[in-house]
C-alpha cells in the first residue's frame, strides 16, 4: 500500500516493552491503511519505581501522563496495555481500537527453571499484582509473596541476581519482547484468571479528531473488542481499584460469549468465581457489556465483596 499523508505523531511509554508495543501499532497501522507514525516517548507516573500501584491514586498511573499529552494535541493517538486501563471513561478520549489479543495467559518465570509445584517452601515470588499475589498464596500458601516494581528487563534482571526465586508476569509481554522461552509454568483458568484486558494492545485518540480515528479503528479487532469490554464491565460494575484482587476473561465460541471472573481477598483464603455465557445476537458489544455488568454486580453482591468493600 502506497504510504500517503503526514505521519500522525504516536504517544507510549519509553519501557522496552511499551516501545516494542507502540512499534507494533505503527507497523499495523502502515500495513493496513498506508500511514506512518512517529514515536513520541512520554513519561507516566507508573514509571517512578517509588509510585504505588496499590495506593488509592494509583488508577491510571501508566496512562494519565500519556492522555494529558493527547489532550494537549501533543500527539494524535496513544497505545496502552489494555489491562492498565482505567474501567471508567475519559472525558475528551475514545477508544479507538482494541487490536487482535495475545496470549492471555499468565506465566511464572524461575531462575531455576522450576514449575510452581517444584518451588521449595520458602522460595520468593515476585509480583507487583494482588490478584497474582493472592492467587499465588491460595496454590502455595508455603512461598513468601513479595511486591517487584520496574519494567520487564528490570525484573529479570533482579531474578537472575538472587532477589526473587521467581516471577509472575505476563506471557504476552514475554512474548513480544522475544523471551516467551523464559517461561516455566503458564497458568491455565482454573489456577489463575487473567486480568481484564490482558494480552491486548489500546488505542486511544482525541474524540472528534476524524482523520485519526478513521484510520486508527482500521486496527480494531471486532471478537477482541466484544470480549475486552465484557471483562471491563465487570471491574466498573464491581468498582474495582488497583488494589481489588480480580480477575476476568471472556471468549466467544459458537457465537457465544462465555466469561469468567473471580475476587480474592488479598491473603488468598477466600475467593468466589462467576462463571456465565450469553447469545451474541445483532449487536455483540452491547450483550458483552450487559453480561459483564451482571457479573460484576454479582461478585460485588457477594459475602467476599460485601466483606471487601466494608
Amino acid at each position: 500500500m502506497a504510504i500517503t499523508e503526514v505521519p500522525l505523531r504516536l504517544g507510549t511509554r519509553g519501557s522496552t516493552l511499551a516501545l516494542v508495543q507502540a512499534r507494533l501499532v505503527a507497523g499495523e497501522l502502515l500495513a493496513e491503511v498506508g500511514l506512518e507514525s512517529r514515536i513520541d516517548v512520554i513519561s507516566t507516573e507508573g514509571d517512578d519505581t517509588a509510585t504505588s500501584l496499590t495506593s488509592p491514586a494509583a488508577p491510571g498511573v501508566f496512562v494519565s501522563g500519556l492522555r494529558r499529552a493527547l489532550l494537549a494535541g501533543e500527539v494524535d493517538f496513544i497505545v496502552h496495555s489494555c489491562k492498565d486501563l482505567p474501567s471508567g471513561p475519559a472525558a475528551g478520549i475514545e477508544l479507538a481500537a482494541l487490536l487482535r489479543r495475545g496470549d492471555h495467559r499468565d506465566v511464572l518465570v524461575s531462575r531455576d527453571r522450576l514449575t510452581l509445584r517444584e518451588l521449595a517452601p520458602g522460595a520468593v515470588v515476585g509480583t507487583s499484582s494482588p490478584r497474582r499475589a493472592a492467587r499465588m498464596r491460595f496454590l502455595r500458601p508455603d512461598l513468601e509473596v513479595r511486591p517487584i516494581r520496574g519494567n520487564v528487563d528490570s525484573r529479570l534482571a533482579a531474578l537472575r541476581q538472587g532477589s526473587f526465586d521467581a516471577l509472575v508476569l505476563a506471557a504476552a509481554g514475554l512474548d513480544r519482547l522475544g523471551r516467551l522461552v523464559e517461561a516455566t509454568h503458564y497458568f491455565e483458568l482454573d489456577d489463575l484468571v487473567p486480568a481484564p484486558g490482558q494480552g491486548c494492545l489500546a488505542v486511544e485518540c482525541r474524540t472528534g479528531d476524524l482523520f485519526a480515528l478513521e484510520r486508527v479503528a482500521r486496527l480494531d479487532d471486532a471478537e477482541t473488542r466484544t470480549c475486552v469490554l465484557a471483562e471491563r464491565a465487570i471491574l466498573a460494575a464491581l468498582s474495582a481499584s488497583c488494589a481489588t484482587a480480580v480477575g476476568a476473561y471472556a471468549r466467544v465460541a459458537d457465537q457465544r460469549l462465555e466469561v469468567v471472573a473471580e475476587l480474592s481477598d488479598p491473603n488468598g483464603r477466600r475467593h468466589e468465581r462467576f462463571v456465565d455465557s450469553c447469545r451474541l445476537g445483532n449487536d455483540p458489544v452491547r450483550s458483552a457489556v450487559e453480561l459483564g455488568g451482571s457479573i460484576g454486580r454479582r461478585l460485588k453482591e457477594s459475602d467476599l465483596g460485601r466483606t471487601l468493600a466494608g
